[in-house]
């Protein structure tokens, strides 16, 4: 009977580890491991025979389910399990399970990895070793990455470590089920059903983080609501933090500034109020009683309609470290938003969060990170890099990337993030002489900061492709890489995203990457050219309307951004206009001074020039400008027929959403020159360069179309 049972049991696991035939929806991400032609194979089998376990608990489960599943599929024959390295053997170890491994692990951190190819008594095996069950993790799914892009598996000798502590996603998620700024369908998390079902996407979602090293996520939106801080929310965030847990990630919630008001009656929430701050400790309590690892809160105040301590004629140093003293105890942090504007009309938004935060600096508590968004207006196509980086030593910096594109296209335009995100952290801030990248002010190693963090709003939802689009789940998978080593290339992350997502085959991955490389730039160039920026279309922000002049408030126009006129086009940042140039270091801000010298990609940025302006190539400003538009419309027309080219090497279902979706791009892309161009042209009366096609309609034509069911609304 026992041996029945035992030959039934065995069936079981083998037949949970065979290969699936499974449909290419995008579902499985980066994680598809599929079947491995024959000699590699056989290869990664032959590293993989056994895998030795040497640690207990969940997240060593977790490790070694993960490596028998993918190494079935890829192979079609899971490792066994075995207690020690033998020829083939997967073996991994912590000091403390293995105190003569033969390697240093000094400079891991709890986090860091080693693999290591070694040889114990003419045995070769691969050794995954690290300081916690958590490092061990991490170095599993880098080994499986080797694996899955036809890397060698031997002769290996890594060691990795992540240069940025907190590794968060920010999802905007609202208690209703919808996503502000959302573009895949619902929110994952299923309010209505948590605590009590808890669906098996959150253990892929869990999986999928884990993969590229991000190891936190912010439940809700920074539009917080307070019943999130309810007992009945309370438990719900505590179910997924089980979840999560053996896979590294904590979680953190978005706070509304206001709700002891809501929630107690409390008659203020006045930060230096002492009723306030017990509210604020007792809350803090409550949540790390049902989370013991419970991250800590992040915080938007104060801008947009949102209540905060300046309500009350407190700083935003004030309310931070009043949140900060309720978490400190329980190991908590407090993440503050610096997207700041609103409560005046300034001479220019882009000023508005170094104006209010510099003052402040050294003033925040030890466990408060300001978390500071890659440019100084709203996650556009381009922007300079934030003047707050560098400029505050005293307090440590968390750089704020934005993955779901909401300016970029949204769901359907295929535009890779990750050359943005690289320019952003390669931006030399200059504060400390050159080199001074805004990368090292956020890993901390500028100004000697050990609390260290990044932030991506995250473009997840419940389509079955997780991200609106097989394309947009490669801006989720570099956000992570770079959050984990800043360091790293944009292209070489795409080259591992499209090896994983679709095949390792060189005739595939190299037009794929060149594709990828090019999309973001030329989304730059359909829509917001040399430097010009929030042109798009007011409310849902999609599609294109330079002409919105008559909203309330100054800032939230097109036309305040662009000023085009009669006599020319672009902001003046410059003495004689805002002097937001004067934010920058002096070197910078010397160089921005002139637009000669001045990068051509921010030139409107920072000036209003004539039409008639030369620009480097020696075309004049406005022909420059419809060439620019030009050229990104051509390219989104060449990746339609590289990706036509790809037929053969991709599955028909992810090839059939790419076609249509780059079909969708290439008229849009075609809409916004031709709006834009219609525009500006009713404004300077000039004709267009010679042999260039007029827009397809009037300006009236453009004006007229509206979008009032436009996904992504607040």
């Amino acid at each position: 009977m026992m041996a029945r049972l035992f030959c039934y049991m065995m069936a079981m696991v083998m037949a949970m580890l065979a290969v699936p035939v499974r449909a290419e929806d995008g579902y499985d991400l980066w994680l598809r491991y599929a079947p491995a032609e024959q000699a590699r194979a056989a290869d990664i089998s032959a590293h993989a025979r056994t895998i030795v376990p040497v640690e207990n608990g969940s997240t060593m489960e977790v490790a070694t389910r993960e490596l028998q599943r993918a190494v079935a599929h890829m192979t079609g024959s899971a490792p066994t399990l075995a207690t020690t390295p033998t020829a083939g053997a997967l073996w991994l170890a912590t000091p403390r399970s293995a105190p003569g491994i033969p390697l240093s692990l000094k400079g891991l951190g709890a986090e860091g990895y080693a693999i290591r190819s070694i040889d114990r008594g003419g045995q070769p095996a691969t050794l995954i070793a690290a300081n916690s069950d958590i490092g061990l993790l991490h170095g599993a799914f880098h080994w499986l990455r080797l694996a899955q892009t036809n890397a060698p598996l031997d002769r290996l000798d890594i060691r990795s470590a992540p240069r940025i502590g907190l590794r968060l996603l920010n999802h905007w998620d609202n208690l209703d089920g919808t996503v502000e700024r959302g573009y895949a369908g619902m929110s994952i998390w299923d309010w209505w059903r948590l605590p009590d079902y808890k669906g098996p996407r959150y253990t892929d979602y869990a999986r999928a983080n884990a993969s590229i090293g991000i190891n936190g996520t912010v439940l809700n939106n920074v539009n917080a609501k307070a019943e999130s801080l309810s007992a009945p929310y309370i438990a719900k965030a505590a179910a997924l933090a089980d979840i999560f847990r053996p896979y590294g990630i904590k979680v953190y919630l978005s706070v509304k500034w206001t709700a002891p008001m809501e929630l107690d009656g409390l008659k203020t929430a006045d930060p230096l109020d002492a009723q306030v701050a017990a509210w604020w400790k007792a809350k803090a309590s409550e949540i790390y009683r049902a989370i013991p690892d419970f991250g800590g809160f992040l915080v938007k105040a104060n801008s947009e309609g949102q209540p905060g301590p300046q309500d009350y004629d407190r700083t935003h140093a004030d309310g931070a470290n009043m949140l900060a003293a309720a978490v400190k105890p329980h190991g908590g942090i407090v993440m503050w938003r610096a997207f700041v504007y609103a409560h005046d009309n300034p001479d220019d938004r882009a000023k508005q969060a170094y104006d209010d935060f510099k003052p402040l600096d050294g003033q925040f508590a030890d466990n408060v990170l300001v978390q500071v968004k890659n440019g100084a207006i709203d996650f556009q196509p381009r922007e300079p890099f934030h003047p707050l980086f560098g400029a505050m030593p005293k307090t440590p910096l968390m750089m704020e990337f934005q993955i779901t594109k909401e300016y970029l296209g949204q769901s359907t335009h295929l535009t890779y993030l990750g050359p943005l995100f690289e320019e952003a952290l390669d931006a030399d801030t200059y504060a400390k002489g050159k080199g001074s990248t805004v990368a090292k002010v956020i890993d901390g190693s500028l100004d000697g900061h050990k609390l260290t963090g990044i932030a991506g709003v995250a473009n997840i939802g419940v389509d079955r492709d997780w991200s609106g689009s097989i394309f947009n789940q490669a801006d989720w998978y570099a956000f992570g890489r770079l959050a984990w080593d800043p360091g790293l290339s944009a292209n070489a992350i795409a080259r591992e995203w499209t090896a994983m997502t679709f095949s390792p085959d060189p005739r595939l991955v190299d037009p794929v990457v060149a594709m990828m490389m090019g999309s973001r730039e030329a989304a730059v160039d359909y829509m917001t050219p040399l430097g010009l920026a929030h042109v798009m279309a007011t409310g849902h922000h999609y599609g294109p309307a330079p002409w919105v002049s008559d909203l309330a408030r100054p800032e939230w126009n097109p036309v305040y951004y662009h000023k085009a006129d009669a006599d020319g086009i672009g902001f003046d940042r410059t003495k004689s206009g805002s002097n937001a140039i004067a934010q920058y270091a002096p070197v910078i801000a010397r160089r921005l001074a002139n637009p000669a010298t001045t990068p051509e990609s921010e030139l409107l940025w920072f000036h209003h020039l004539p039409w008639d302006y030369r620009l480097k190539s020696g075309e004049t400003l406005w022909n420059g400008l419809v060439h620019r538009y030009d050229h990104g419309v051509a390219y989104v027309a060449g990746m339609q027929r590289t990706w036509e080219g790809l037929r053969p090497l991709v599955d028909a279902k992810r090839f059939a959403q790419t076609e249509a979706f780059l079909a969708i791009q290439h008229r849009e892309a075609q809409w916004w020159r031709d709006a834009s161009i219609a525009y500006f042209q009713s404004i300077n009366h000039l004709p267009l360069p010679a042999d260039d096609m007029a827009p397809a309609h009037d300006l009236d034509w453009y004006k007229a179309r509206s979008f009032p069911y436009a996904p992504g609304h607040h």
